[in-house]
Protein backbone atom coordinates (compact mmCIF):
# COMPACT_ATOMS: atom_id res chain seq x y z
CA UNK A 1 0.00 0.00 0.00
CA UNK A 2 1.23 3.47 -0.75
CA UNK A 3 0.33 4.65 2.68
CA UNK A 4 2.62 2.10 4.27
CA UNK A 5 5.62 4.11 3.10
CA UNK A 6 4.34 7.16 5.01
CA UNK A 7 3.85 5.32 8.31
CA UNK A 8 6.59 5.46 10.89
CA UNK A 9 7.92 2.04 11.90
CA UNK A 10 7.00 0.69 15.32
CA UNK A 11 9.64 0.76 18.03
CA UNK A 12 10.51 -1.06 21.24
CA UNK A 13 7.79 -3.08 22.94
CA UNK A 14 5.19 -2.13 20.33
CA UNK A 15 7.34 -3.63 17.57
CA UNK A 16 7.83 -6.88 19.46
CA UNK A 17 4.16 -7.18 20.42
CA UNK A 18 3.04 -6.38 16.88
CA UNK A 19 5.45 -8.95 15.43
CA UNK A 20 4.27 -11.55 17.95
CA UNK A 21 0.58 -10.87 17.24
CA UNK A 22 0.94 -11.08 13.47
CA UNK A 23 3.17 -14.16 13.74
CA UNK A 24 0.63 -15.86 16.01
CA UNK A 25 -2.11 -15.31 13.44
CA UNK A 26 0.10 -16.74 10.67
CA UNK A 27 1.07 -19.64 12.91
CA UNK A 28 -2.59 -20.41 13.64
CA UNK A 29 -3.54 -20.25 9.97
CA UNK A 30 -0.67 -22.42 8.69
CA UNK A 31 -1.09 -24.80 11.62
CA UNK A 32 -4.64 -25.56 10.50
CA UNK A 33 -3.39 -26.82 7.14
CA UNK A 34 -1.29 -29.55 8.79
CA UNK A 35 -2.72 -30.25 12.25
CA UNK A 36 -5.73 -32.16 10.89
CA UNK A 37 -3.65 -34.53 8.74
CA UNK A 38 -2.88 -36.98 11.55
CA UNK A 39 -6.37 -36.63 13.05
CA UNK A 40 -8.27 -37.76 9.93
CA UNK A 41 -8.82 -41.39 11.03
CA UNK A 42 -10.16 -40.24 14.41
CA UNK A 43 -12.44 -37.62 12.85
CA UNK A 44 -13.72 -40.10 10.25
CA UNK A 45 -14.32 -42.77 12.89
CA UNK A 46 -16.16 -40.47 15.30
CA UNK A 47 -18.40 -38.96 12.61
CA UNK A 48 -19.16 -42.24 10.84
CA UNK A 49 -17.42 -41.82 7.47
CA UNK A 50 -14.58 -43.62 5.71
CA UNK A 51 -10.99 -42.35 6.04
CA UNK A 52 -11.10 -41.45 2.32
CA UNK A 53 -14.09 -39.20 2.97
CA UNK A 54 -12.26 -37.83 5.99
CA UNK A 55 -9.78 -36.14 3.63
CA UNK A 56 -12.59 -33.76 2.65
CA UNK A 57 -11.82 -31.99 5.95
CA UNK A 58 -8.56 -30.89 4.33
CA UNK A 59 -9.73 -30.32 0.75
CA UNK A 60 -12.80 -28.25 1.73
CA UNK A 61 -10.61 -25.86 3.74
CA UNK A 62 -8.04 -25.58 0.96
CA UNK A 63 -10.49 -24.86 -1.84
CA UNK A 64 -12.40 -22.22 0.15
CA UNK A 65 -9.11 -20.63 1.18
CA UNK A 66 -7.87 -20.51 -2.42
CA UNK A 67 -11.10 -19.02 -3.76
CA UNK A 68 -11.12 -16.25 -1.15
CA UNK A 69 -7.52 -15.19 -1.87
CA UNK A 70 -8.30 -13.17 -5.04
CA UNK A 71 -10.81 -11.10 -3.04
CA UNK A 72 -8.15 -9.88 -0.62
CA UNK A 73 -7.16 -6.86 -2.73
CA UNK A 74 -10.75 -5.71 -3.24
CA UNK A 75 -11.69 -6.20 0.42
CA UNK A 76 -8.56 -4.33 1.51
CA UNK A 77 -9.51 -1.33 -0.61
CA UNK A 78 -13.06 -1.39 0.78
CA UNK A 79 -12.32 -2.04 4.47
CA UNK A 80 -8.65 -1.23 5.04
CA UNK A 81 -5.84 -3.61 5.97
CA UNK A 82 -6.23 -3.45 9.74
CA UNK A 83 -10.02 -3.87 9.82
CA UNK A 84 -9.90 -6.72 7.32
CA UNK A 85 -7.07 -8.55 9.08
CA UNK A 86 -8.71 -8.22 12.50
CA UNK A 87 -12.11 -9.28 11.17
CA UNK A 88 -10.57 -12.22 9.31
CA UNK A 89 -8.76 -13.37 12.46
CA UNK A 90 -11.85 -13.14 14.67
CA UNK A 91 -14.04 -14.87 12.07
CA UNK A 92 -11.41 -17.61 11.88
CA UNK A 93 -11.76 -18.07 15.64
CA UNK A 94 -15.56 -18.35 15.35
CA UNK A 95 -15.28 -20.85 12.48
CA UNK A 96 -12.74 -22.91 14.46
CA UNK A 97 -15.10 -23.01 17.45
CA UNK A 98 -17.94 -24.19 15.20
CA UNK A 99 -15.68 -26.90 13.69
CA UNK A 100 -14.97 -28.22 17.18
CA UNK A 101 -18.69 -28.32 18.00
CA UNK A 102 -19.75 -29.94 14.69
CA UNK A 103 -22.15 -32.83 15.47
CA UNK A 104 -22.02 -34.39 11.99
CA UNK A 105 -19.51 -34.74 9.19
CA UNK A 106 -21.63 -32.58 6.90
CA UNK A 107 -21.71 -29.72 9.39
CA UNK A 108 -17.95 -30.04 9.93
CA UNK A 109 -17.39 -29.62 6.18
CA UNK A 110 -19.61 -26.53 6.12
CA UNK A 111 -17.66 -24.96 8.99
CA UNK A 112 -14.32 -25.90 7.40
CA UNK A 113 -15.41 -24.15 4.19
CA UNK A 114 -16.28 -21.09 6.28
CA UNK A 115 -12.95 -21.32 8.08
CA UNK A 116 -11.01 -21.52 4.81
CA UNK A 117 -12.97 -18.65 3.26
CA UNK A 118 -12.35 -16.20 6.10
CA UNK A 119 -8.68 -17.27 6.35
CA UNK A 120 -7.86 -16.05 2.82
CA UNK A 121 -6.77 -12.47 3.69
CA UNK A 122 -4.79 -13.40 6.81
CA UNK A 123 -1.53 -14.54 5.21
CA UNK A 124 -0.98 -11.70 2.69
CA UNK A 125 -2.15 -8.98 5.11
CA UNK A 126 0.02 -10.26 7.95
CA UNK A 127 3.05 -9.84 5.72
CA UNK A 128 1.99 -6.37 4.60
CA UNK A 129 1.34 -5.16 8.16
CA UNK A 130 4.61 -6.65 9.37
CA UNK A 131 6.59 -4.88 6.65
CA UNK A 132 4.96 -1.58 7.59
CA UNK A 133 6.10 -2.11 11.20
CA UNK A 134 9.82 -2.27 10.35
CA UNK A 135 12.17 0.24 8.71
CA UNK A 136 12.85 -0.54 5.06
CA UNK A 137 16.43 -1.39 5.97
CA UNK A 138 15.12 -4.22 8.18
CA UNK A 139 12.50 -5.59 5.79
CA UNK A 140 14.66 -8.71 5.34
CA UNK A 141 14.51 -9.35 9.09
CA UNK A 142 10.74 -8.86 9.08
CA UNK A 143 10.27 -11.37 6.27
CA UNK A 144 12.67 -13.74 8.04
CA UNK A 145 10.52 -13.72 11.17
CA UNK A 146 7.41 -14.21 9.05
CA UNK A 147 8.94 -17.11 7.11
CA UNK A 148 10.25 -18.84 10.24
CA UNK A 149 6.78 -18.76 11.77
CA UNK A 150 5.23 -20.38 8.73
CA UNK A 151 7.98 -23.01 8.68
CA UNK A 152 7.67 -23.92 12.36
CA UNK A 153 3.90 -24.42 12.17
CA UNK A 154 4.09 -27.51 9.88
CA UNK A 155 6.56 -29.04 12.36
CA UNK A 156 4.37 -28.41 15.39
CA UNK A 157 1.10 -29.22 13.60
CA UNK A 158 1.42 -33.01 13.19
CA UNK A 159 2.97 -33.46 16.65
CA UNK A 160 0.38 -31.30 18.38
CA UNK A 161 -2.51 -32.75 16.38
CA UNK A 162 -1.39 -36.30 17.13
CA UNK A 163 -0.92 -35.67 20.85
CA UNK A 164 -4.29 -33.90 21.17
CA UNK A 165 -6.09 -36.67 19.26
CA UNK A 166 -4.54 -39.45 21.36
CA UNK A 167 -4.74 -37.76 24.77
CA UNK A 168 -7.77 -35.46 24.63
CA UNK A 169 -10.04 -35.55 21.55
CA UNK A 170 -9.89 -34.26 18.00
CA UNK A 171 -12.22 -31.21 18.53
CA UNK A 172 -9.42 -29.64 20.55
CA UNK A 173 -7.30 -29.24 17.41
CA UNK A 174 -9.84 -26.50 16.61
CA UNK A 175 -10.50 -25.25 20.15
CA UNK A 176 -6.84 -24.27 20.56
CA UNK A 177 -7.32 -21.62 17.85
CA UNK A 178 -9.72 -19.70 20.10
CA UNK A 179 -7.28 -18.22 22.68
CA UNK A 180 -4.53 -17.80 20.07
CA UNK A 181 -6.80 -16.00 17.61
CA UNK A 182 -8.41 -13.77 20.24
CA UNK A 183 -5.00 -12.71 21.53
CA UNK A 184 -3.65 -12.04 18.03
CA UNK A 185 -6.76 -10.15 16.92
CA UNK A 186 -6.93 -7.98 20.05
CA UNK A 187 -3.23 -7.09 20.00
CA UNK A 188 -3.35 -6.28 16.29
CA UNK A 189 -6.35 -3.99 16.67
CA UNK A 190 -4.88 -2.15 19.68
CA UNK A 191 -1.52 -1.55 17.98
CA UNK A 192 -2.55 -0.97 14.37
CA UNK A 193 -6.00 0.63 14.42
CA UNK A 194 -4.47 4.11 14.04
CA UNK A 195 -2.35 2.88 11.11
CA UNK A 196 -5.32 1.99 8.92
CA UNK A 197 -4.90 2.21 5.15
CA UNK A 198 -7.17 4.45 3.01
CA UNK A 199 -10.42 2.94 1.75
CA UNK A 200 -12.30 3.44 -1.49
CA UNK A 201 -15.38 2.08 -3.25
CA UNK A 202 -13.58 -0.27 -5.63
CA UNK A 203 -15.49 -2.36 -8.21
CA UNK A 204 -15.60 -6.13 -7.78
CA UNK A 205 -15.69 -8.71 -10.56
CA UNK A 206 -18.74 -10.57 -9.28
CA UNK A 207 -19.18 -12.61 -12.48
CA UNK A 208 -15.54 -13.70 -12.47
CA UNK A 209 -15.72 -14.63 -8.81
CA UNK A 210 -18.91 -16.61 -9.38
CA UNK A 211 -17.36 -18.53 -12.27
CA UNK A 212 -14.25 -19.20 -10.17
CA UNK A 213 -16.35 -20.67 -7.36
CA UNK A 214 -18.34 -22.70 -9.89
CA UNK A 215 -15.50 -24.44 -11.71
CA UNK A 216 -13.15 -24.92 -8.76
CA UNK A 217 -15.97 -26.20 -6.54
CA UNK A 218 -17.28 -28.57 -9.22
CA UNK A 219 -13.78 -29.91 -9.88
CA UNK A 220 -13.11 -30.53 -6.18
CA UNK A 221 -16.44 -32.32 -5.63
CA UNK A 222 -15.74 -34.40 -8.75
CA UNK A 223 -12.33 -35.46 -7.41
CA UNK A 224 -13.65 -36.14 -3.92
CA UNK A 225 -16.68 -38.21 -4.92
CA UNK A 226 -15.45 -39.80 -8.14
CA UNK A 227 -14.13 -42.97 -6.52
CA UNK A 228 -17.35 -43.47 -4.55
CA UNK A 229 -19.61 -42.95 -7.59
CA UNK A 230 -17.58 -45.03 -10.09
CA UNK A 231 -16.30 -41.98 -11.94
CA UNK A 232 -17.73 -41.36 -15.40
CA UNK A 233 -20.16 -44.24 -15.13
CA UNK A 234 -22.07 -41.91 -12.82
CA UNK A 235 -24.38 -39.19 -14.23
CA UNK A 236 -23.47 -36.97 -11.27
CA UNK A 237 -19.75 -37.12 -12.10
CA UNK A 238 -20.40 -36.47 -15.81
CA UNK A 239 -22.52 -33.43 -14.86
CA UNK A 240 -19.82 -32.12 -12.54
CA UNK A 241 -17.20 -32.56 -15.26
CA UNK A 242 -19.29 -30.61 -17.75
CA UNK A 243 -19.88 -27.84 -15.19
CA UNK A 244 -16.17 -27.68 -14.31
CA UNK A 245 -15.02 -27.59 -17.94
CA UNK A 246 -17.67 -25.09 -19.08
CA UNK A 247 -17.14 -22.93 -16.01
CA UNK A 248 -13.36 -22.90 -16.55
CA UNK A 249 -13.64 -21.87 -20.22
CA UNK A 250 -16.17 -19.14 -19.37
CA UNK A 251 -13.95 -17.97 -16.49
CA UNK A 252 -10.89 -17.65 -18.74
CA UNK A 253 -12.80 -15.76 -21.44
CA UNK A 254 -14.41 -13.40 -18.93
CA UNK A 255 -11.21 -12.67 -16.99
CA UNK A 256 -9.28 -11.89 -20.18
CA UNK A 257 -11.91 -9.37 -21.31
CA UNK A 258 -13.18 -7.80 -18.07
CA UNK A 259 -11.85 -4.35 -17.10
CA UNK A 260 -11.36 -5.29 -13.42
CA UNK A 261 -10.75 -9.08 -13.37
CA UNK A 262 -10.68 -10.88 -10.03
CA UNK A 263 -7.71 -12.86 -11.40
CA UNK A 264 -5.27 -11.21 -13.82
CA UNK A 265 -4.73 -14.03 -16.32
CA UNK A 266 -2.65 -11.78 -18.57
CA UNK A 267 0.24 -12.54 -16.19
CA UNK A 268 0.58 -15.91 -17.95
CA UNK A 269 1.96 -14.11 -20.98
CA UNK A 270 5.26 -13.89 -19.11
CA UNK A 271 7.40 -17.00 -19.55
CA UNK A 272 8.86 -17.04 -16.05
CA UNK A 273 5.46 -16.63 -14.46
CA UNK A 274 3.72 -19.46 -16.30
CA UNK A 275 6.69 -21.80 -15.91
CA UNK A 276 6.95 -21.15 -12.17
CA UNK A 277 3.20 -21.39 -11.64
CA UNK A 278 3.00 -24.67 -13.55
CA UNK A 279 5.91 -26.06 -11.52
CA UNK A 280 4.30 -24.83 -8.28
CA UNK A 281 0.95 -26.36 -9.24
CA UNK A 282 2.29 -29.85 -10.02
CA UNK A 283 5.05 -29.97 -7.40
CA UNK A 284 2.93 -28.75 -4.49
CA UNK A 285 0.02 -30.99 -5.51
CA UNK A 286 2.32 -34.03 -5.41
CA UNK A 287 4.03 -32.89 -2.21
CA UNK A 288 0.83 -32.19 -0.26
CA UNK A 289 -0.92 -35.32 -1.51
CA UNK A 290 1.98 -37.40 -0.19
CA UNK A 291 1.95 -35.50 3.11
CA UNK A 292 -1.69 -36.56 3.59
CA UNK A 293 -1.08 -40.12 2.38
CA UNK A 294 1.79 -40.96 4.74
CA UNK A 295 -0.07 -40.58 8.09
CA UNK A 296 -3.15 -42.32 6.65
CA UNK A 297 -1.03 -45.35 5.73
CA UNK A 298 0.82 -45.35 9.05
CA UNK A 299 -2.35 -45.23 11.15
CA UNK A 300 -4.56 -47.54 9.10
CA UNK A 301 -2.08 -50.27 8.17
CA UNK A 302 1.04 -49.89 10.29
CA UNK A 303 -0.65 -49.61 13.68
CA UNK A 304 0.76 -46.16 14.45
CA UNK A 305 -1.01 -43.84 16.86
CA UNK A 306 -1.77 -40.28 15.77
CA UNK A 307 1.11 -39.06 17.95
CA UNK A 308 3.63 -41.42 16.33
CA UNK A 309 2.36 -40.53 12.86
CA UNK A 310 2.86 -36.87 13.74
CA UNK A 311 6.38 -37.65 14.90
CA UNK A 312 7.18 -39.13 11.48
CA UNK A 313 5.99 -35.95 9.74
CA UNK A 314 7.40 -33.34 12.13
CA UNK A 315 11.16 -33.42 11.32
CA UNK A 316 10.49 -31.95 7.85
CA UNK A 317 10.91 -28.49 9.35
CA UNK A 318 14.26 -29.03 11.04
CA UNK A 319 16.53 -28.48 8.03
CA UNK A 320 14.03 -26.04 6.51
CA UNK A 321 14.26 -23.73 9.53
CA UNK A 322 18.06 -23.62 9.33
CA UNK A 323 18.45 -23.47 5.54
CA UNK A 324 15.65 -21.10 4.51
CA UNK A 325 17.37 -17.95 5.88
CA UNK A 326 20.54 -18.96 4.00
CA UNK A 327 18.58 -19.35 0.78
CA UNK A 328 16.95 -15.96 1.35
CA UNK A 329 20.32 -14.25 1.82
CA UNK A 330 21.85 -15.77 -1.33
CA UNK A 331 18.85 -15.74 -3.68
CA UNK A 332 20.00 -12.47 -5.27
CA UNK A 333 23.44 -13.94 -6.10
CA UNK A 334 22.55 -17.48 -7.21
CA UNK A 335 20.26 -18.41 -10.10
CA UNK A 336 16.89 -19.38 -8.54
CA UNK A 337 16.62 -22.20 -11.09
CA UNK A 338 19.58 -23.91 -9.38
CA UNK A 339 17.80 -23.81 -6.02
CA UNK A 340 14.56 -25.18 -7.51
CA UNK A 341 16.49 -27.91 -9.33
CA UNK A 342 18.13 -28.92 -6.04
CA UNK A 343 14.72 -28.90 -4.34
CA UNK A 344 13.05 -31.12 -6.94
CA UNK A 345 16.06 -33.45 -7.01
CA UNK A 346 15.95 -33.88 -3.22
CA UNK A 347 12.18 -34.45 -3.32
CA UNK A 348 12.78 -37.19 -5.92
CA UNK A 349 15.43 -38.87 -3.75
CA UNK A 350 13.16 -38.73 -0.69
CA UNK A 351 10.25 -40.25 -2.59
CA UNK A 352 12.42 -43.02 -4.06
CA UNK A 353 13.50 -43.85 -0.50
CA UNK A 354 9.86 -44.02 0.56
CA UNK A 355 8.97 -46.20 -2.42
CA UNK A 356 11.10 -48.91 -0.79
CA UNK A 357 9.15 -48.92 2.49
CA UNK A 358 7.66 -52.18 3.76
CA UNK A 359 5.37 -53.14 6.63
CA UNK A 360 8.39 -54.02 8.81
CA UNK A 361 10.03 -50.58 8.40
CA UNK A 362 11.23 -49.27 11.79
CA UNK A 363 10.59 -45.70 12.94
CA UNK A 364 14.14 -44.61 12.08
CA UNK A 365 13.73 -45.73 8.46
CA UNK A 366 10.55 -43.68 8.20
CA UNK A 367 12.14 -40.61 9.78
CA UNK A 368 15.26 -40.34 7.59
CA UNK A 369 13.48 -39.27 4.36
CA UNK A 370 11.38 -36.76 6.31
CA UNK A 371 14.49 -35.10 7.75
CA UNK A 372 16.12 -34.91 4.30
CA UNK A 373 12.92 -33.46 2.83
CA UNK A 374 13.45 -30.34 4.95
CA UNK A 375 16.33 -29.34 2.65
CA UNK A 376 13.99 -29.61 -0.34
CA UNK A 377 11.43 -27.40 1.40
CA UNK A 378 14.05 -24.71 2.06
CA UNK A 379 14.90 -24.49 -1.66
CA UNK A 380 11.31 -24.76 -2.88
CA UNK A 381 9.04 -21.81 -2.02
CA UNK A 382 11.43 -18.86 -1.87
CA UNK A 383 13.30 -19.43 -5.19
CA UNK A 384 10.20 -20.56 -7.10
CA UNK A 385 8.18 -17.48 -6.11
CA UNK A 386 11.19 -15.23 -6.75
CA UNK A 387 11.64 -16.73 -10.22
CA UNK A 388 7.96 -16.36 -11.04
CA UNK A 389 7.89 -12.67 -10.06
CA UNK A 390 11.18 -11.75 -11.75
CA UNK A 391 10.83 -9.21 -14.52
CA UNK A 392 7.35 -8.04 -13.46
CA UNK A 393 6.51 -4.39 -12.82
CA UNK A 394 6.17 -3.63 -9.07
CA UNK A 395 2.49 -2.78 -9.50
CA UNK A 396 1.75 -6.30 -10.81
CA UNK A 397 3.63 -8.20 -8.10
CA UNK A 398 0.75 -8.39 -5.55
CA UNK A 399 -1.62 -9.84 -8.17
CA UNK A 400 1.03 -12.27 -9.40
CA UNK A 401 1.90 -13.42 -5.87
CA UNK A 402 -1.79 -13.91 -5.10
CA UNK A 403 -2.32 -15.95 -8.26
CA UNK A 404 0.64 -18.20 -7.45
CA UNK A 405 -0.76 -18.72 -3.96
CA UNK A 406 -4.15 -19.57 -5.45
CA UNK A 407 -2.48 -22.17 -7.68
CA UNK A 408 -0.54 -23.60 -4.72
CA UNK A 409 -3.51 -23.94 -2.37
CA UNK A 410 -5.84 -25.31 -5.04
CA UNK A 411 -3.16 -27.80 -6.09
CA UNK A 412 -2.88 -29.01 -2.49
CA UNK A 413 -6.60 -29.80 -2.37
CA UNK A 414 -6.70 -31.37 -5.83
CA UNK A 415 -3.50 -33.32 -5.12
CA UNK A 416 -4.97 -34.76 -1.92
CA UNK A 417 -8.01 -36.07 -3.77
CA UNK A 418 -6.00 -37.49 -6.67
CA UNK A 419 -3.44 -39.22 -4.45
CA UNK A 420 -5.99 -40.82 -2.10
CA UNK A 421 -8.04 -42.00 -5.11
CA UNK A 422 -4.99 -43.56 -6.78
CA UNK A 423 -3.98 -45.14 -3.46
CA UNK A 424 -7.33 -46.89 -3.21
CA UNK A 425 -7.41 -48.00 -6.86
CA UNK A 426 -3.84 -49.32 -6.88
CA UNK A 427 -4.48 -51.13 -3.58
CA UNK A 428 -7.46 -52.91 -5.14
CA UNK A 429 -5.24 -54.06 -8.01
CA UNK A 430 -2.45 -55.25 -5.69
CA UNK A 431 -4.97 -57.03 -3.44
CA UNK A 432 -6.30 -59.00 -6.42
CA UNK A 433 -2.75 -59.92 -7.48
CA UNK A 434 -1.77 -61.04 -3.98
CA UNK A 435 -4.91 -63.12 -3.50
CA UNK A 436 -4.03 -65.09 -6.65
CA UNK A 437 -1.22 -66.66 -4.61
CA UNK A 438 -3.53 -67.43 -1.67
CA UNK A 439 -6.09 -69.76 -3.19
CA UNK A 440 -7.75 -72.15 -0.71
CA UNK A 441 -5.63 -75.07 -1.87
CA UNK A 442 -2.29 -73.31 -2.06
CA UNK A 443 0.44 -74.41 0.39
CA UNK A 444 1.09 -70.80 1.47
CA UNK A 445 -2.57 -70.17 2.29
CA UNK A 446 -2.96 -73.51 4.09
CA UNK A 447 0.18 -72.94 6.13
CA UNK A 448 -0.86 -69.41 7.15
CA UNK A 449 -4.38 -70.50 8.17
CA UNK A 450 -3.08 -73.52 10.08
CA UNK A 451 -0.65 -71.33 12.00
CA UNK A 452 -3.42 -68.88 12.93
CA UNK A 453 -5.81 -71.62 14.03
CA UNK A 454 -3.04 -73.25 16.06
CA UNK A 455 -2.83 -69.92 17.90
CA UNK A 456 -6.45 -70.22 18.98
CA UNK A 457 -8.30 -68.43 16.18
CA UNK A 458 -11.42 -69.86 14.60
CA UNK A 459 -11.59 -70.52 10.86
CA UNK A 460 -13.56 -67.30 10.24
CA UNK A 461 -11.17 -65.29 12.39
CA UNK A 462 -8.20 -66.77 10.54
CA UNK A 463 -9.64 -65.83 7.16
CA UNK A 464 -10.40 -62.32 8.46
CA UNK A 465 -6.85 -61.87 9.78
CA UNK A 466 -5.35 -63.19 6.56
CA UNK A 467 -7.42 -60.72 4.55
CA UNK A 468 -6.26 -57.93 6.84
CA UNK A 469 -2.64 -58.90 6.25
CA UNK A 470 -3.22 -58.91 2.49
CA UNK A 471 -4.84 -55.48 2.77
CA UNK A 472 -1.80 -54.14 4.64
CA UNK A 473 0.54 -55.41 1.94
CA UNK A 474 -1.71 -54.14 -0.88
CA UNK A 475 -1.96 -50.61 0.52
CA UNK A 476 1.77 -50.56 1.24
CA UNK A 477 2.54 -51.53 -2.37
CA UNK A 478 0.04 -48.93 -3.58
CA UNK A 479 1.69 -46.23 -1.46
CA UNK A 480 5.06 -47.28 -2.89
CA UNK A 481 3.69 -46.87 -6.41
CA UNK A 482 2.54 -43.34 -5.63
CA UNK A 483 5.84 -42.41 -3.98
CA UNK A 484 7.75 -43.65 -7.03
CA UNK A 485 5.45 -41.93 -9.55
CA UNK A 486 5.76 -38.68 -7.59
CA UNK A 487 9.56 -38.98 -7.74
CA UNK A 488 9.37 -39.30 -11.54
CA UNK A 489 7.14 -36.22 -11.67
CA UNK A 490 9.64 -34.14 -9.68
CA UNK A 491 12.46 -35.18 -11.99
CA UNK A 492 10.37 -34.20 -15.02
CA UNK A 493 9.69 -30.80 -13.44
CA UNK A 494 13.44 -30.14 -13.32
CA UNK A 495 13.33 -29.89 -17.12
CA UNK A 496 10.26 -27.63 -16.94
CA UNK A 497 11.89 -25.13 -14.58
CA UNK A 498 14.78 -24.56 -17.01
CA UNK A 499 12.31 -23.22 -19.57
CA UNK A 500 12.33 -20.04 -17.45
CA UNK A 501 14.82 -17.27 -18.12
CA UNK A 502 17.21 -16.00 -15.45
CA UNK A 503 16.14 -12.56 -14.29
CA UNK A 504 16.40 -10.02 -11.46
CA UNK A 505 15.04 -11.35 -8.16
CA UNK A 506 12.20 -9.39 -6.60
CA UNK A 507 13.01 -8.38 -3.04
CA UNK A 508 10.64 -9.92 -0.55
CA UNK A 509 8.95 -11.97 -3.19
CA UNK A 510 9.01 -15.06 -1.13
CA UNK A 511 6.68 -13.72 1.39
CA UNK A 512 3.61 -14.98 -0.29
CA UNK A 513 4.89 -18.46 -0.70
CA UNK A 514 3.66 -20.08 2.43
Amino acid sequence: MASNGELRPLEGAQLWIGTAALSLAVFMNVLDTSIANVSLPAIAGDLGVSPDQGTWVITSFGVANAISLPLTGWLTRRLGQVRLFTASTLLFVIASFLCALAPTFGSLLVFRVLQGAVAGPMIPLSQSLLLSSYPKSRSGSALGVWSMTSLVAPVVGPLLGGWITDNISWPWIFYINVPVGLAAGAATWILYRKRETPTAAAPVDAVGLGLLVLWVGAMQVLLDQGKDLDWFNSPEIVTLAVIAATGFVAFVIWELTDEHPVVDLSLFRGRNFWVSTLAMLLAYGAFFGNVVLLPLWLQQYMGYTATLAGLVLAPVGVLAVFLTPLVGRTIDRIDPRLFVTASFGIFAVVLVMRSDFNTDAPLFTLLVPTVIQGAAMACFFVPLIALGLSGLEPARIPAASGLMNFARITAGSFGTSVVTTLWDRRATLHHAQLVEHLTPGSPLSAQALASMQAGGLSADQSYGLLNRLVDAQAFMLSANDIFYASAVLFLALVAVIWLARPGPVVAGAAGGAH
